[in-house]
């Protein structure tokens, strides 16, 4: 079931998302509920060796932004959450850096996957990859115009 929640549109300069903010919106994203800071600090800050003040940073900016919204719990401690489960989050992460840093254009990142991604497949990834070919295949036929 899809979230009527989106990612902020491409193409703003504040949407843009440095490697420690996409690790921790995965990382709140993956979490079953909100995480408090200090939850967030315990979990993904402590194995970075990251205080808790960058820990608190980061979420507050990820607010901001738009990636993460922000919850008073019952005892009045704010905790995060993504609007997105993480594999929907991830979905639209891929569409932005396709749309802003390949132009829209898929032919770079299959290049690149072809050269080095192959190889690192596992079976479930590869039938995965398979079922949506198939699916892009059939869509594909599907709009063709009939022949005369």
């Amino acid at each position: 079931m899809s979230s009527p929640f989106s990612l902020p549109e491409p193409g703003s300069k504040r949407q843009t998302l440095g490697e420690q903010e996409t690790d921790l919106l995965r990382y709140v994203a993956a979490q079953s509920a909100p995480l408090s800071v200090g939850e967030a600090e315990s979990g993904w800050g402590d194995p970075a060796n990251l205080s808790r003040s960058t820990v608190k940073t980061i979420l507050d900016r990820l607010h901001r932004k738009g990636y993460l919204e922000r919850v008073r719990r019952a005892d009045g401690i704010w905790s995060y959450r993504s609007p997105l489960p993480e594999r929907e989050l991830m979905g639209s992460l891929v569409q932005r850096f396709v749309e802003r840093t390949l132009a829209g254009s898929l032919d770079p990142f299959l290049a690149y996957f072809a050269r080095t991604g192959a190889g690192r497949l596992s079976n479930v990834e590869q039938r995965e990859l398979e079922r949506l070919v198939q699916k892009l295949q059939s869509h594909a036929n599907e709009s063709d115009p009939p022949s005369p």
